[in-house]
């Protein structure tokens, strides 16, 4: 998969995810130098960040979020951490299985 750094919608939206969480902090300075890769999700907006561990697996959700997209259906995004407490992944998922057409800026 093609790394690249968020876009600065995604970055939105991640740091209003990480707004209230205890754990924000550490991840601010280190976000928009992050790289990420698209999941093959259908073009929905999901997101790896990625890690130069051997063994990341999947740890805890930390935030969850709705919102609509701009034709009118709901998306659902959720933030995860890995294992060690690293930033994951973020899922997005559309409930109509569409592209997702916007990131709202938050």
């Amino acid at each position: 998969m093609k790394r690249r750094l968020l876009t600065l919608p995604e970055l939105s939206l991640i740091l209003f995810l990480l707004r209230d969480k205890p754990a924000a902090e550490k991840f601010l300075a280190w976000l928009p130098i992050a790289e990420v890769e698209e999941l093959a999700d259908g073009g929905m907006g999901s997101l790896r960040f990625v890690s130069r561990k051997d063994e990341q697996r999947l740890g805890q959700k930390i935030a969850e979020l709705q919102f609509l997209d701009e034709d009118g259906v709901p998306v659902l995004v959720s933030l995860y951490l890995d294992q060690e407490g690293a930033l994951y992944e973020l899922d997005s998922w559309k409930t109509d299985y569409s592209p997702l057409k916007r990131i709202p800026l938050f």
